[in-house]
C-alpha cells in the first residue's frame, strides 16, 4: 500500500472522529461554565462565613443563636458546593478520557466504542449528581432567605 492511499483514509477517519468527539467537548464546555458558577457561589459563601465568624464572638443571646443557625446552614452549603465541584471535575476528566478513547480507537484500530459510550454515560451521571447537589445547595440557601412577614407590610395597599 502506498502512502498516497493511506493519507486520505486517515484524514477522513480523523475528521469523522473529531465530529464524533464534538458532543463530549460541548458537554465539557458546559461543565466548565457550571464550575465557574459553583466556584463563584463558594467564594460568596466563604465570605459570608468569615463575616459570621467575626459576629460569633461579638454576639450573645438570641442574636448569637441566629448567627450559629446561619453558620450551620453555611457549613452545609459549603459541603454541598465542594462535593458538586468535585463531581464536576470528575465528570470533566471522564469526558476528556472519553475523547481520548475515541481518538485512540482510530489510531490503534481497536474497538473501544463500548468503552467510550460507558465513559460518556459515567460522565453524564456525575454531572447529574453534581447538579442535584447544586439544587440541594440552592434549597438550603433559599431556606435561609425567608423574609419575615412583618417586613413585607402585607396589610398596606401599595
Amino acid at each position: 500500500m502506498n502512502l498516497g492511499t493511506v493519507r486520505p483514509y486517515a484524514r477522513g477517519m480523523i475528521a469523522q472522529t473529531i465530529q464524533l468527539a464534538l458532543a463530549p467537548v460541548f458537554v465539557l464546555v458546559a461543565i466548565g461554565n457550571i464550575m465557574n458558577l459553583l466556584s463563584t457561589r463558594l467564594g460568596r459563601i466563604v465570605d459570608r462565613s468569615r463575616h459570621l465568624q467575626e459576629r460569633h464572638t461579638a454576639t450573645s443571646g438570641p442574636d448569637h443563636d441566629a448567627v450559629v443557625i446561619e453558620m450551620r446552614a453555611i457549613a452545609r452549603r459549603i459541603h454541598l458546593i465542594t462535593r458538586a465541584i468535585f463531581l464536576m471535575v470528575l465528570s470533566g476528566l471522564t469526558i476528556g478520557v472519553t475523547v481520548a478513547v475515541l481518538f485512540l480507537e482510530e489510531f490503534v484500530a481497536v474497538r473501544l466504542q463500548f468503552a467510550a459510550a460507558g465513559l460518556f454515560l459515567i460522565a453524564i451521571g456525575l454531572l447529574m449528581w453534581a447538579l442535584m447537589l447544586f439544587l440541594a445547595e440552592t434549597r438550603v440557601a433559599s431556606s435561609q432567605l425567608r423574609i419575615p412577614r412583618s417586613l413585607l407590610e402585607l396589610e398596606r395597599d401599595l
